[in-house]
């Protein structure tokens, strides 16, 4: 069995609860929840832009307000939606990550 030799532990007290009435054993916060996803972030955002772009490009293109075939409207659609799903669900997991951060 291995073990990990890079986490601080400390000795609990014997008791249930310390002099300020925490319970110690609830309060461990690792240090990847305690710094801010920036590169998460900006990838999300990138991707965001990216998507929302694409779809309004075969947006534009299906309507009439721009040249092109249909062939580049299903395809900037595909991309668009292909890059937008997962920018979203991104951008919702580093709100999320950044509320927990905030309690």
């Amino acid at each position: 069995m291995t073990t990990r030799r890079n986490v601080p532990y400390s000795v609990l007290p014997t008791e249930e609860k310390d002099e300020d009435n925490v319970d110690r054993r609830f309060t461990y916060t690792p240090k990847p929840l305690r710094r801010i996803p920036w590169k998460s972030i900006a990838l999300a955002l990138f991707l965001l832009l990216l998507g929302s772009s694409l779809l309004f490009l075969s947006y534009f293109i299906s309507t009439g307000h721009m040249e092109g075939d249909s062939s580049q409207v299903y395809g900037l659609l595909f991309l668009g939606i292909l890059a937008f799903l997962p920018a979203t669900l991104m951008s919702i997991r580093s709100v999320t990550v950044l509320r927990l951060m905030c309690y």
